[in-house]
C-alpha cells in the first residue's frame, strides 16, 4: 500500500476509478480532470470501463448496497449473537467432565 506525501497542506487532486475486475485505483489528475502521465502506459478507456457501483457486479454474491432507509437493523446482529451464544452454552452443558 502506498501513501501520498505532500509538502504543502493540500494533497494533489485525485480521481477514484473502479476497473472491470473490481480493482479500485487512485489516479492523479490535473485541475481540468485529465489524468497526469506517470511514465507508465495507460490502457485505453474502452478496454477497462469504470463501474459505477462495485457492489452490483455479477460476481459479487452476498454484498448488497441497499437504498437509504433499508439498512439491516443492528438488533438482528445482537439477537444472532445472543442466540448463538445460548446454543453454544446449551451444547457444552451436555459435555461430561466440564466444571
Amino acid at each position: 500500500m502506498t501513501t501520498q506525501h505532500t509538502s504543502g497542506s493540500t494533497a494533489a487532486p485525485t480521481k477514484i476509478v473502479t476497473t472491470a475486475t473490481g480493482r479500485i485505483l487512485r489516479v492523479n489528475v490535473d485541475e481540468a480532470g485529465v489524468p497526469l502521465s506517470t511514465g507508465t502506459p495507460v490502457a485505453p478507456a474502452a478496454a477497462s470501463p469504470a463501474i459505477a457501483d462495485p457492489a452490483r457486479r455479477a460476481d459479487v454474491l452476498f454484498r448488497v448496497r441497499r437504498a437509504e432507509g433499508h439498512e439491516l437493523s443492528a438488533w438482528w446482529m445482537i439477537g444472532a449473537f445472543v442466540v448463538t451464544s445460548g446454543l453454544v452454552i446449551l451444547l457444552l452443558s451436555g459435555v461430561p467432565g466440564i466444571a
